[in-house]
């Protein structure tokens, strides 16, 4: 049997300030076979994001971030990447208005709708 190489697997950012919660969505994400960067803020993802060498299929990103909320890193990182999918988690999923070309998920989410929103988004 031929497993692909691993790094044809699509790359998923993270950005979740609350280390216990991004843990839990990158053993999740890995489990689902994606590659997985972390940054627990708007700094480190933007570090991320502006590295052109570094592919990101899909940025996840909490909304309520210190510093900069998710949707101010949001327009920053579509500046740098016009086409990257944003995928937002947020308590108040439902009074959350998102652009073109973004999603939200509402928290606490359960594993598979992590899983069907992430699959539908890249798929």
């Amino acid at each position: 049997m031929h497993n692909p190489a691993p790094d044809t697997q699509p790359t998923i950012l993270v950005v979740e300030d609350d280390d216990i919660v991004r843990m839990l969505i990158v053993d999740v994400l890995e489990e689902l076979e994606y590659q997985v960067l972390e940054a627990d803020g708007c700094e480190q993802a933007l570090a991320y994001l502006s590295d052109d060498a570094q592919p990101i299929a899909l940025m996840m990103t909490d909304v309520g971030l210190p510093v900069m909320d998710g949707r101010e890193l949001a327009k920053q990182a579509r500046s740098a990447r016009p086409q990257l999918p944003i995928l937002f988690a947020s308590g108040y999923a439902e009074s959350i208005d998102v652009p073109e070309g973004m999603a939200v998920i509402g928290k606490p989410f359960s594993i598979d709708q992590l899983r069907d929103k992430v699959n539908g988004i890249l798929s």
